[in-house]
């Protein structure tokens, strides 16, 4: 198997070589009605977030929804048309609203849908990804693509079906923020010199789900808190560290070649079995290491941030408190430094005050928009298969308390199972 990024960038740049750029019009069939046409797979918090983010930053149109649960779907339809119609657009048509466990495969069949959003819970995205593609959809995943090594198997199958003929993108905004891009761009042309180490870490608090239900069933209960159970979310290192390990092996251009680490599950209270903290040391190409720690409980303190140190500066980067170079080449992208307790009042009065990622899901929106309406098709399916995988190998190091190589997890056919039948939800 080779997921590099090397690889996956050449064949990438040969596909794009062939593809002719067209206007929206010859796509679409008039400037009048090129507007792309979107289903949703999953309309919870994240899912109705992203796509009214696409709705409000594009010209693209929802008209359809596939949810599991009665209720998330109302909810969903309530609040797009409100939506909608603050934008001059048409309702949601009640026949283009599906439930049940096989909703996503009426939603994919609607021949008037262009592009899908795929928002379901990390374990069901490899089966509605590849599913969307084989329906000849454009479509939009969610990270991570896959909660197992089983499932990443299938990602890189379903992005070879994808090559050449729909976009396929996956949800690493930071990869589109004006300040990570200028930055990576940085480190990449030696700014900071030869990169020697890394420290890395997403400190971020509980999430904050309603009280675990006990009026339902417990797979429901277990379905509407997906984040608290490794089988269904692939546990925090997976589900939410890995947008900063993603950073590492984009700014590096490469994946970690081995992993040690430990955790534990100490200070979570909730019903579920995903561990609260991980400190994970990765080894990448050329001696680079990368020392990687994670919360997902409330110790009172929270940031995000990567740091690269190199033989001639460190480049820093918070989720809120700066982007910036140390060192021979100095740099500041502008983004206001400190932490949000220190960043003054008078900056947020006065608007001056903004965050690393302000621009991030507007500009991979429009991305994925134009990659569709001219033709130049994106397939991030290796890069979002690369950076799971280099999560699920940190995982799996700490699980076991060993080394693990990257070709040893690579190779293996690990499926995580949730023990879930989907169809008892059916009504």
């Amino acid at each position: 198997m080779d997921t590099s990024r090397r690889t996956f960038l050449k064949g990438t740049a040969a596909a794009s070589a062939t593809i002719s750029i067209l206007k929206p019009e010859t796509v679409f069939g008039s400037a009048a009605n090129s507007a792309i046409r979107l289903g949703i797979i999953g309309c919870g918090g994240r899912g109705t977030a992203v796509a009214t983010s696409m709705m409000n930053h594009t010209d693209l149109r929802l008209i359809a929804i596939a949810e599991l649960f009665e209720d998330k779907l109302a909810k969903g339809k309530e609040h797009f048309n409100k939506l909608s119609s603050e934008k001059g657009y048409s309702a949601l048509n009640n026949s283009n609203l599906y439930l049940g466990s096989e909703a996503y495969k009426r939603l994919l069949d609607n021949k008037d849908i262009d592009a899908v959003l795929v928002s379901t819970p990390g374990f069901l995205h490899p089966l509605h990804l590849e599913a969307a593609v084989e329906a000849g959809k454009h479509v939009y995943c969610e990270k991570p693509v896959a909660v197992d090594t089983a499932g990443i198997k299938q990602i890189q199958r379903t992005g070879k079906l994808a090559e050449g003929k729909t976009t396929l993108a996956v949800g690493f905004q930071i990869r589109s923020a004006t300040p990570y891009v200028e930055m990576v761009k940085r480190i990449q042309r030696g700014d900071i010199g030869d990169v020697v180490n890394i420290q890395a870490y997403y400190f971020a608090g509980s999430i904050p789900y309603l009280k675990w239900r006990t009026d339902i069933s417990y797979d429901e209960a277990r379905l509407r808190t997906w984040y608290w159970f490794r089988s269904l979310s692939g546990g925090i290192l997976v589900d939410q560290g890995i947008h900063i390990i993603d950073v590492c092996n984009w700014a590096l251009k490469a994946h970690p070649l081995r992993a040690t680490g430990t955790g534990g599950r100490q200070g979570r209270n909730d019903m579920g079995d995903v561990w609260s903290h991980f400190q994970i040391l990765f080894a990448y190409p050329n001696s680079v290491h990368m020392c990687f720690e994670s919360t997902q409980y409330d110790p009172g303190y929270g940031d995000v941030c990567v740091r690269f140190f190199g033989t001639k500066g460190i480049a820093e980067a918070h989720y809120t408190g700066g982007v910036y170079i140390k060192g021979e080449n100095e740099w500041d992208s502008g983004v206001a430094r400190g932490s949000a307790e220190t960043i003054s009042k008078e900056q947020w009065a006065l608007g001056t005050f903004k965050s690393s990622l302000d621009d991030a899901d507007a500009n991979k929106e429009k991305e994925f928009v134009s990659s569709i309406k001219t033709g130049n098709l994106l397939n991030e399916a290796n890069a979002g298969a690369e950076s799971a995988l280099s999560a699920i190998l940190g995982r799996t190091a700490a699980y076991g308390e060993h080394e693990v190589t990257w070709d040893e997890i690579a190779s293996s056919f690990d499926k995580a199972d949730p023990q879930m039948d989907l169809t008892q939800f059916d009504r």
